[in-house]
């Protein structure tokens, strides 16, 4: 009850400042409405007007609430989960391109991570680049990445993918930059003084011993591939995925959609890290490391 109580009490603040905010934003629409209709608004029409306007600058908590069950929970009672107009559905076009995005960023990541690692010409070359990489907007670059890409045939989920593996890989790389780094020479000298190739030292030693720093990263590296996923679809017009639901609202100023879309898409990022925090656990327990 402890741990929880403070959780609790921040949530509980971030509510209250929520529709705090929301009277301010949207109060001048509210009054304008009623000095044109002649009429003055007590304080608490004023805050019930704020609260329950279709097109507000800021939605109300309970705003966004009702459009997630609308098109989330209501779709699903009636056997519609992957209806267009479901987030559902469009949370899984924007997983898909997440997961095969934080996959290859993954793979791209640790396989440089290694190379840089055993090879001294990489360490110098490669890691500059690595880093100077991620000073590139990925505004500026997601346009390129999926016209060139069209250009040679590619479309649909992979552009959306190398956008988030472009992402996702750096933390992996310095990540496992930094864990497979992370034995003390005394078990490097040990690994030397036993006969062990670089290989064995590798698989008993460094690879083990980046695990923690590994998993941290790709924390990181989900969050991340999110991020790209819903940027990728931006550019593209697309039609599904939660950047094409944050596209249509910004059109239409559909604001509480866009704000559905948003904490759905922070609630699937939770979902995903929690549970390559759940694999950490589960891994690092068996590997007996402490957790």
């Amino acid at each position: 009850m402890r741990s929880i109580l403070p959780i609790l009490t921040v949530v509980a603040a971030i509510f209250v400042l929520w529709y705090a905010a929301a009277v301010g934003l949207n109060s001048a629409w509210a009054q304008d409405k009623a000095k044109r209709a002649g009429t003055s608004l007590t304080f608490s029409e004023l805050v019930a007007d704020t609260w329950s306007q279709d097109k507000p600058k800021l939605p109300a908590p309970h705003q966004v609430a009702q459009e997630i069950w609308k098109t989330t929970g209501a779709m699903v009672a009636k056997g519609r989960a992957f209806s267009k107009r479901s987030l559902i559905y469009h949370s899984w076009i924007t997983f898909s391109s997440t997961a095969l995005g934080f996959v290859l960023g993954t793979g791209l990541g640790v396989a440089l991570a290694i190379g840089i690692v055993y090879n001294r010409t990489m360490d110098m070359s490669v890691m500059p680049w690595v880093i100077a990489s991620q000073t590139i907007p990925i505004l500026a670059i997601a346009p390129m990445i999926i016209v060139v890409l069209n250009a040679v045939g590619v479309s649909g989920l992979l552009p959306k993918a190398m956008i988030s593996m472009y992402l996702s890989f750096f933390p992996v790389v310095v990540g496992m930059v930094k864990g497979l780094r992370s034995p003390a020479m005394m078990q490097l000298d040990q690994m030397h003084t036993w006969n062990a190739s670089a290989s064995q030292t590798f698989w008993k030693l460094r690879l083990p011993s980046s695990m923690p720093y590994l998993f941290t990263s790709l924390k990181i590296a989900m969050a991340a591939s999110l991020v790209g996923a819903i940027v990728g679809e931006l550019p593209t017009g697309a039609v599904a995925g939660l950047g094409a639901r944050l596209l249509a609202g910004s059109y239409y100023g559909q604001t509480i959609q866009i704000w559905s879309a948003l904490i759905m898409a922070a609630t699937l990022a939770a979902v995903l890290v929690g549970l390559i925090g759940m694999i950490q656990r589960i891994t690092l327990k068996r590997m007996g490391m402490a957790q």
